[in-house]
């Protein structure tokens, strides 16, 4: 089966076509376009700027998909687009798209959370291209994941595929955001995470002097919810004490920050360990991208005795692999869909896909 992927929740537009044949899947063609330069004088997405950009760019995609592919529109079986969350606009373009060209091919178009395609995205193996058909990772039940991105920041258990329950989740704002915001105040460019993340780095390799601490906003509550807005307040306000910042001050503070935000993500997923036996953690989403994230929870992974399942290098972000892939998935297990779907920007794990 072919299932072409569409991906406009945010500032990335993105398709895929993917070939699956039970648990094995060949990628065919892999586009991502980002409008980062775009967003970059506003330090942060604008909506009405991304819909814009997804509407112009997604027949052009479209068509120079199909061509690396060397295939034609005819041999795709199934669509799947992102219903939610996102942003709102965005999200409508994609699905009018995906929805128009259902009917030109007669296919059935499958609406898919974006949340559950960071979650499928950790099954893929490490090549992001191959001629030949891969299996892919075995997921067993329960399992549980840790979603971390721009808008979200959420600790879900998966009783099944389609089947969550969220643990818990940020109450103000998402991890990435709040990379983003705290870049901001340094003068970093957009976008912050990366930036903070670099200066982090270069601040335990030239192993500066820490004069500067920070909160572990909730990391002994009782319950698995998370708030990073204190700490991001907690930045604000040290920066207006210091004043004027020198480039290593703002290499502590990154190094500081980054560390705090690492250490309450590992103790709120330690702490879901220790309450429930499972049998894989799965970390997803694009502050996946964060080595020193990463390299904690390879850590938290060995020390709790549980298999870790991570994205590949360039599935991090948000990308139409991982919409195709959840579709594809899907539609193996569900044959009913309809077009009578909409775009919720605050869709949730916690529905069920019959309310989608």
């Amino acid at each position: 089966m072919i299932t072409l992927g569409i991906e406009t929740s945010c500032d990335e537009t993105a398709l895929c076509l993917l070939e699956t044949q039970g648990d094995e899947y060949k990628i065919i063609a892999n586009i991502v376009h980002s409008q980062i330069e775009l967003h970059k004088e506003y330090g942060g997405v604008f909506p009405m700027l991304a819909k814009r950009e997804h509407i112009k760019n997604l027949p052009i995609l479209y068509k120079k998909l199909l061509e690396e592919a060397k295939i034609t529109e005819t041999e795709i079986n199934a669509i799947a687009v992102t219903q939610g969350p996102g942003l709102e606009p965005a999200l409508w373009t994609g699905i009018v798209f995906a929805k128009e060209l259902g009917k030109k091919l007669s296919v059935p178009v499958i609406p898919v959370n974006h949340m559950e395609g960071h979650i499928v995205s950790t099954l893929l193996k490490n090549s992001l291209s191959s001629l030949n058909f891969e299996k892919l990772k075995p997921l067993e039940f329960p399992s549980l994941a840790l979603l971390i991105s721009g808008g979200h920041t959420e600790i879900v258990m998966i009783k099944d595929l389609g089947n969550y329950k969220i643990l818990g989740r940020t109450m103000d704002d998402a991890v990435g955001e709040a990379f983003d915001k705290t870049a901001r105040m340094l003068g970093l460019p957009y976008p912050g995470g990366p930036e903070i993340s670099k200066m982090a780095e270069e601040a335990r390799k030239i192993n500066l002097p820490k004069t500067i601490s920070l909160p572990r906003p909730m990391i002994h509550s009782k319950n698995m919810d998370f708030s990073f807005s204190g700490l991001k307040t907690a930045v604000l306000y040290t920066i207006k004490e210091i004043g004027e910042l020198s480039e290593n001050q703002k290499r502590e503070i990154c190094w500081e920050f980054e560390d705090a935000v690492t250490e309450v993500l590992v103790s709120k997923v330690r702490k879901a360990l220790e309450e429930n036996e499972y049998k894989i953690l799965i970390i997803g989403g694009g502050v996946v991208a964060n080595r020193h994230i990463r390299k904690a929870f390879e850590s938290l992974a060995k020390e709790c005795d549980v298999p870790l399942y991570l994205p590949a290098d360039g599935l991090t972000g948000d990308n139409a692999l991982m919409i195709a892939l959840a579709g594809s998935l899907r539609k193996n297990s569900d044959t009913n869909f309809n077009d009578d779907f909409k775009a919720d920007g605050n869709l949730s794990l916690n529905s069920s896909r019959k309310d989608n």
